[in-house]
């Protein structure tokens, strides 16, 4: 913290980071690893399975940072590796954090599109429509992303420090850019998804057509989704945008009476944020079944607009409707 203001201090990060990182390292990698086994080997492959291997492939690009991670906080943040890697492994971790994001984003229109209307967007969306998307994705979370490294990263003291952020020298500018990165990369999302899902929610509330493990898979999914926005994405956002303002007052010889909760929030977020990599994996288990459910969803709404009903007024039953 600059001499402007009483420096605060916090074993957060020397002492809870490193049990924090290994384990997310283990779950993470043995969770993604059997949740995109999983995927590969499906025989059927439809366009959320391209969105979830995306999910994966973005844990896997940050869970091999880890050990490095856990090994300087350890050492009471002192960086061994080089500015290059210090570098990298930022960059992967913004790659997950705002991967991942983008994905379930793209998951949640997909589930919309699925349940609000069906009959258009029957067959509408290939796999490689979905594969196009996300290297779209890629493209713009990258390009979000790469300003970042050009961002001074060590600071070249006793102890190097590999920053999370930047050096005081240019912590205006990336204040700027971290809102800006935040606006596009994190509440333009939350915003479709809560859009996508609001009215989800509200036609599976009315709906007689859809059966009731259907509306609890759609609603758990709902809740995975939820629970990692406000415990691991909202948290990190708002702390970080608000201790790195605290840092611009500092400089600017003001210290502000919330420095130190922001600080030790801030700490705390960062923390909870890698859950990220542990909590997206259960995503799989409320996807993954998804086509069969709506097939069977799209069948019977077929039956109601294109099937006469018999003389009871019943829908025929097909055999797939038993199942």
């Amino acid at each position: 913290m600059p001499d402007n203001c009483t420096s605060v201090e916090y074993d957060f990060e020397h002492k809870i980071l490193p049990s924090i990182y290994t384990m997310v390292l283990i779950i993470g990698l043995g969770a993604n690893g059997w949740g995109m086994k999983s995927i590969l080997q499906k025989q059927k492959k439809v366009g959320n399975n391209v969105f979830l291997l995306n999910i994966g492939l973005a844990n896997f690009l940050f869970l091999p940072t880890l050990p490095f991670l856990s090994a300087y906080y350890f050492m009471n943040s002192n960086w061994i590796f080089g500015d290059a890697f210090c570098k990298i492994t930022r960059f992967c971790f913004n790659l997950n954090l705002y991967g991942s994001i983008g994905f379930l984003t793209c998951i949640s229109v997909d589930r919309y599109l699925a349940i609000v209307h069906p009959m258009r967007m029957m067959g509408r969306i290939t796999v490689t429509h979905s594969m196009a998307i996300s290297v779209l994705v890629w493209l713009l979370v990258s390009v979000q992303s790469l300003p970042d490294i050009f961002f001074s990263k060590i600071s070249p003291n006793k102890t190097e420090e590999c920053y999370h952020t930047t050096s005081n020298e240019y912590v205006e500018d990336y204040l700027k850019y971290s809102v800006g990165w935040t606006l596009t990369g994190f509440v333009m999302p939350l915003l479709i998804l809560l859009g996508c899902y609001g009215h989800v929610t509200l036609v599976l509330c009315h709906a007689n057509t859809i059966k009731e493990v259907v509306k609890k898979r759609v609603l758990k999914l709902l809740f995975i989704l939820c629970l990692l926005f406000s415990v691991c994405y909202i948290p990190y956002h708002i702390f970080k945008n608000l201790s790195l303002y605290s840092r611009v007052l500092s400089k600017q010889g003001k210290c502000p009476d919330w420095n130190e909760g922001v600080f030790g929030a801030h700490q705390i977020s960062r923390g909870i944020v890698c859950l990220n990599s542990v909590l997206t994996p259960l995503v799989y288990l409320h996807v993954k079944d998804f086509p069969t459910r709506f097939q069977q969803l799209l069948q019977r709404t077929r039956q109601i607009f294109n099937w006469p009903k018999s003389r009871s007024g019943r829908i025929p039953v097909t055999q797939s409707d038993k199942v």
